[in-house]
């Protein structure tokens, strides 16, 4: 099986009502866990990865690895370039592969980020490439975009429907009230506001920020009409967490295929909850 454009995963999840979970990947350990929890458990699944990511790992190994993968398992996998700031490094993803970008032009007025939306689009919708963008200022950081809380700016719901009409993208990633990042308290989403762009937009909506966020809360998101549900913190922390500790339970290993496999089980069994959580299990048979 090849790489598949995100797109039709997502209209599948919006019409029947389950996300597919879209996990930030830095490493080989981590794209091997991913895939094969989603093998596992019979469920689509996006791989992403940042520009900081594909500059560690390198554009053609991310791609290649994926492809590798493919063979091995029955699945759908889409690969997303997450928070693509450069149009440059945009073009060269596609090229390189990737079946889904974001162009993320959100720091700009709503004018300008269409324009650049929509230049983005304009390309990738003819080679069936899934196009992602933000509406609104989800706060917190990822990768090295960072956004204060204080700048952070909700989605207005005809905004969104007028935004997507102009630029063509096919998904949608409005600000609802997540965060980049780990919450310190529950955060304070806007579910009134997700039902009303929904109500409006056609195209899936990506909830940004999904770590951490409380079980009912992640639910009622996607029954909303969340459809994509990015992972990224939490997934670090896992990896790393695992790590440390079994390094400081094992000082003398020298094998790093002895914590990298601990750090990869562990890793994996967190996306198989996400994908129970957002109801992607068993979609695929």
């Amino acid at each position: 099986m090849n790489i598949v454009s995100s797109t039709p995963l997502l209209e599948e999840a919006r019409q029947k009502g389950y996300g597919v979970v879209a996990i930030n990947c830095d490493t080989l350990e981590m794209i091997q866990a991913v895939i094969e929890a989603a093998d596992e458990c019979e469920a689509p699944v996006i791989v992403q990865t940042t520009a900081s990511a594909i500059k560690y790992l390198g554009m053609n190994y991310i791609v290649s690895a994926i492809k590798t993968a493919m063979g091995q398992v029955k699945v759908p996998v889409a690969l997303h370039l997450d928070h693509g700031q450069d149009h440059q490094l945009i073009l060269e993803c596609i090229r390189a592969g990737y079946s889904s970008v974001m162009i993320d032009a959100s720091m700009y007025e709503f004018d300008e980020n269409v324009r650049r939306t929509k230049a983005v689009a304009q390309v990738a919708r003819a080679m069936n490439i899934n196009v992602e963008a933000e509406l609104g200022k989800v706060g917190g950081v990822e990768d090295d975009i960072v956004v204060d809380e204080a700048d952070s700016v909700l989605a207005d719901p005809d905004e969104c429907a007028k935004f997507v009409e102009l630029t063509d993208i096919t998904s949608l990633a409005p600000a609802i009230g997540t965060a980049h990042g780990i919450y310190k308290a529950e955060p304070n989403i806007d579910f009134a506001r997700i039902e009303q762009i929904a109500s409006k937009v056609k195209v899936p909506l990506v909830l940004h920020g999904g770590s951490g966020i409380p079980e009912h809360q992640l639910k009622k998101c996607v029954a909303l009409g969340m459809s994509k549900i990015n992972v990224g913190t939490e997934i670090k922390h896992t990896y790393a967490n695992t790590m440390k500790q079994y390094i400081g339970e094992n000082p003398k290993v020298d094998d790093a295929r002895k914590y990298l496999s601990e750090a990869r089980t562990a890793l994996k069994n967190l996306v198989k909850e996400k994908m129970e959580l957002v109801g992607s299990v068993g979609r695929v048979r």
